[in-house]
C-alpha cells in the first residue's frame, strides 16, 4: 500500500449522509432514516445519520444498531444460555412480543444525544490512511470524521473504504 495515500484521498462529503440535530427524538431519527435510506432503497455502508449540534459541530453518529439498542434495553442484558433470553415453554422469545410494546414507544421519544456514539476520533485531511485504520480498527468505528485544522469538519471516512485500498494492495501483483 502505498504511504502516499492521505485521507483525503478517500474521504467522502458530510452531506452523503443525513445528518439531525442532537435533541431529535429517536423516532424522529427513524422518521430520517426511513426517507433518506429505505424508502430510497439506497443502503450506504454504514448505514448511519450524524448527529450534531446547534453551531454544526459534529456531536457524534447513530446507527441502526444504536437506535435498536434505545427502544430495547432489554437486548443488551446477556441470558443465561447463549441463546435468545426469556424463552417461553415453546422456546419463542417472550422479548419480541413485548418489544414495541408501551414501553419502547416511550423511549423512542428520548432525545438521539442518549444513545448516539459520541465523535472522539478525528483525523486531519492529510493524514495517512494507516493513521485511520488504525483509530478505526482500535475503537470499533465504522466512520471517521475528517477535521480541517482540528476545527471544521469536512468530511468521513469509512471503513469500507479504508478496507477497499487495503483489499487493493494485497492483491496486486
Amino acid at each position: 500500500m502505498s504511504n502516499s495515500k492521505a485521507v483525503k484521498d478517500l474521504m467522502i462529503g458530510i452531506f452523503e449522509y443525513p445528518h439531525i440535530p442532537y435533541w431529535f427524538s429517536i423516532s424522529q431519527a427513524v422518521r430520517i432514516i426511513r426517507a433518506s435510506f429505505l424508502s430510497t432503497k439506497k443502503y450506504p455502508e454504514p448505514m448511519a445519520i450524524l448527529v450534531f449540534d446547534e453551531k454544526y459541530n459534529l456531536m457524534g453518529t447513530l446507527t441502526l444498531k444504536d437506535i435498536l439498542k434505545g427502544i430495547e434495553p432489554r437486548f443488551l442484558k446477556p441470558s443465561k444460555k447463549a441463546q435468545v433470553p426469556e424463552e417461553d415453554e415453546s422456546g419463542l422469545a417472550i422479548i419480541w412480543d413485548t418489544l414495541f410494546a408501551k414501553e419502547s414507544k416511550e423511549l423512542a421519544e428520548k432525545p438521539v444525544s442518549e444513545i448516539m456514539a459520541p465523535a472522539k476520533y478525528f483525523v486531519e485531511p492529510t493524514d495517512p490512511i494507516t493513521k485511520a485504520a488504525y483509530l478505526m480498527l482500535h475503537h470499533d468505528l465504522v466512520l471517521l470524521p475528517v477535521l480541517e485544522n482540528k476545527k471544521k469538519f469536512v468530511g468521513l471516512v469509512r471503513m469500507i473504504e479504508i478496507f477497499d485500498e487495503i483489499s487493493n494492495a494485497i492483491l496486486k501483483e
